[in-house]
């Protein structure tokens, strides 16, 4: 167990419990935490705090926590706020190890209750105390029979004991999640509300899980994040010790800080740096209520994972089939057909059936269930198909059907290739729990069956983290820089650029077109001005010394009637590129995460479709290579329409060159716009040919994570 997760031990599985505020009177938030541990049997210290009691629920009562001899692992607070911090107070020093604060009117209700949960944080941590909430409905340790709660949803009855660890930050969606369980059959390991997360929060409870012994499946209920790195790292534990993660992230705003000149700061609401957080460090992101226990439940049912993205549908309607397979292919399934023998065996059997994938049985399946019994078989015999969907529709409920739908789970669980099992039938509960036991799902939408069945042959991401990157110097300051700077730093960091002149007069530009020797591009030099065509900054295809000459003339002349105030650095001069694909690349810093890195193609592409793909720095060409690879129009850089196919290599090198400069420099540099970026065709690389690096200062960036 790591040192982290260990200073969580004593607070989620005590050998002692101190419940301030205990009561005898049923529904007080004081009494239900004593009846819940004595009703479900925990067999440490109950020990109950209340000044005014001598007995509470046949346990002696103390009347408060520092006149207990003994020390305690974990005390229960359910007294009002305004008594919370004195009653921690009121422990000896280094007699309480952690705390669950059930109390809400801290920093969820304004300015007064935030300096409460502040004075609450500074005592705790003067102490070595762990603290869960305030305002959260405490946990639940179902192995360890641990009760530290007032939820209703406990009275009602106790999940099933299982592998799943569950944590929200909401507790009314919590207490719904757990009757949810306990309704659906899920079998619990852990249940924990954070509430407020003074001190523990739901990244802690992942990471805790993950080093426990009893869980094997994470269900997370977030609404924020306020330290990106102890999630990321979280996930990452999760995703090494094999425990998928399955997350519902609710709010789907825009992010407040926009910058206008990083295109990556615009495209990079919240949710979508969320979605890239979950999809690269291996975590699922369920969209719905439903899909959330959907798979969950599925996981916990099917155990395994196998390595095939692939899904092999059987369906009585053709339809249905149909349906599911446009579910998979949204959800980046394949679906192999059947090898030919396969389809030869079926069509002999049914003539009229589609023997591909989906594989249409017909009615037929129904008055003759071993042609559906042999089918399965056979698909896994084939070994092509990383799990089964089976819809039966209403037929799965008839009593004809009722043994053999029991046969085809047994079947395709001792299959010495066994996969997941979905089967879509219309099933009464004690029927659909019996096939679950056998190691099937039951799902009555078959949408919902494919996107479980996605969720579940998800892997994890390897670690995909390239070496660190030498320090590159910066210039002191804050702002943008201009071009020739920004290109720079870009090339310091092993990002091609496209080599260039600076002109600080007309004879100046004459020289330098002259010396390259051919057609030239030539832009105003200024970090005040971000859109140079705007300003009459931008000549093109300039041939020759005195072309060029007037070029100059032209371009400050045009400058100092746009945009007056400008400050002016020169004028560079670069060859033009002729072909390759324009791309556009650049990095933000997310305030929670850190620097997020964007890529897309460019023109119509980033500012009309948004067809971009985000991560998180730092990370390896192997991931950038995922990166481009999940925009749209990669067709067009894998030679679409007789276009030559893009160096992608090269434009794979650059963002994790990009991801460890904005890594590296994250203290310094606020955003870099690389726009256009040009991918040359195979073999000939890659080269930035404008570029923009906004500067800040360390203190912008302590600020900015406050």
């Amino acid at each position: 167990m790591t040192t982290h997760s260990h200073s969580l031990q004593t607070l989620f599985s005590p050998a002692s419990i101190a419940i301030v505020g205990a009561s005898n009177t049923p529904g007080k938030v004081g009494a239900t935490p004593v009846q819940l541990l004595k009703r479900y049997g925990y067999e440490g210290c109950i020990l109950p705090v209340n000044p005014k009691a001598d007995e509470i629920q046949g346990l002696a009562c103390h009347a408060s926590l520092g006149g207990i001899e003994q020390d305690i692992d974990l005390a229960i607070l359910a007294v009002p706020a305004l008594h919370v911090c004195k009653a921690l107070e009121s422990a000896r020093p280094g007699q309480l190890k952690s705390a669950v604060l059930l109390t809400s009117g801290f920093a969820e209700t304004g300015p007064e209750g935030r300096a409460e949960q502040s004075r609450l944080e500074r005592i705790a941590k003067d102490r070595g105390i762990r603290l869960l909430g305030p305002n959260c409905l405490g946990f639940m340790n179902m192995r360890k029979r641990v009760y530290a709660t007032f939820t209703p949803a406990a009275l009602t009855g106790e999940a099933l004991p299982g592998h799943i660890g569950m944590i929200s930050q909401s507790g009314a969606f919590g207490a719904y999640a757990y009757s949810m369980a306990r309704l659906r059959g899920l079998g619990l390991s852990f249940w924990a509300s954070t509430g407020n997360e003074s001190d523990v929060t739901v990244a802690d409870c992942i990471a805790w899980l993950a080093d426990d012994p009893e869980t094997r499946i994470i269900m997370a209920y977030m609404e924020g994040c306020k330290d990106g790195d102890k999630l990321k790292t979280a996930l990452d534990a999760a995703a090494r010790a094999g425990k998928p993660v399955v997350i519902t992230k609710i709010g789907r705003t825009a992010s407040g800080a926009r910058a206008a000149a990083s295109h990556t700061a615009a495209l990079a609401g919240d949710d979508a740096v969320y979605d890239t957080l979950f999809r690269q460090y291996g975590a699922i992101r369920a969209r719905t209520i439903e899909d959330f226990f959907n798979i969950g439940h599925a996981l916990s049912v099917w155990g395994q994972r196998p390595a095939q993205a692939s899904v092999g549908i059987v369906s009585i309607s053709g339809g249905v089939g149909a349906l599911m397979a446009d579910e998979a292919d949204d959800c980046g399934l394949a679906l192999p057909v059947l090898p030919d023998h396969s389809q030869r065996m079926l069509l002999e059997r049914i003539p009229f059936a589609s023997a591909c994938n989906p594989v249409d049985v017909t009615g037929q399946a129904i008055t003759d269930p071993a042609i559906l019994r042999d089918t399965i078989t056979d698909m896994l015999d084939t070994k092509r198909y990383g799990a089964l969907a089976v819809f039966l529709a209403a037929a799965g409920s008839s009593e004809a059907m009722w043994p053999h739908m029991r046969e085809l789970a047994d079947t395709a669980r001792k299959h010495p290739d066994s996969r997941p099992l979905a089967v879509c039938a219309l099933l009464p509960d004690d029927r659909r729990r019996e096939l679950e036991q056998l190691g099937a799902m039951v799902f009555s939408d078959p949408s919902a069956a494919i996107r479980s069945i996605a969720a579940a042959l998800q892997r994890p991401r390897a670690d995909r983290r390239p070496a660190t990157m030498a320090t590159i110097e910066l210039p002191t300051g804050k702002g943008a820089l201009n071009e020739m700077q920004s290109l720079q730093i870009l090339s310091a960091a092993g990002i091609p650029v496209l080599p260039g002149k600076v002109a600080h007069s007309r004879e100046e530009a004459a020289c330098h077109a002259a010396s390259m020797g051919r057609p030239i591009a030539m832009k105003v030099l200024s970090a005040d001005i971000l859109h140079k065509s705007d300003a009459g900054g931008v000549r093109l295809n300039i041939a020759g010394a005195q072309a060029a000459a007037q070029a100059y003339d032209d371009i400050l002349s045009s400058v100092a009637r746009h945009a007056a105030d400008a400050r002016v650095d020169g004028v560079l001069l670069a060859p033009m590129v002729k072909g390759g694909t324009e791309c556009i690349m650049g990095a933000h810093v997310d305030p929670v995460f850190g620097p997020v890195i964007m890529f897309g193609l460019g023109g119509i592409f980033v500012e009309v479709l948004k067809d971009v793909s985000f991560r998180l720095a730092p990370f390896d060409e192997q991931e950038a290579r995922s990166m481009i690879e999940e925009t749209r129009a990669l067709a067009l850089l894998q030679g679409a329409r007789g276009q030559p196919l893009a160096d992608i290599d090269a434009i794979a090198h650059a963002l994790s060159a990009l991801s460890r400069l904005a890594h590296k420099a994250r203290n310094r540099i606020a955003s870099i716009d690389v726009n256009p970026f040009v991918a040359l065709p195979q073999g000939e690389g890659a080269v930035a040919l404008d570029a923009l690096i906004v500067l800040r200062t360390p203190a912008d960036a302590a600020q900015a994570c406050a």
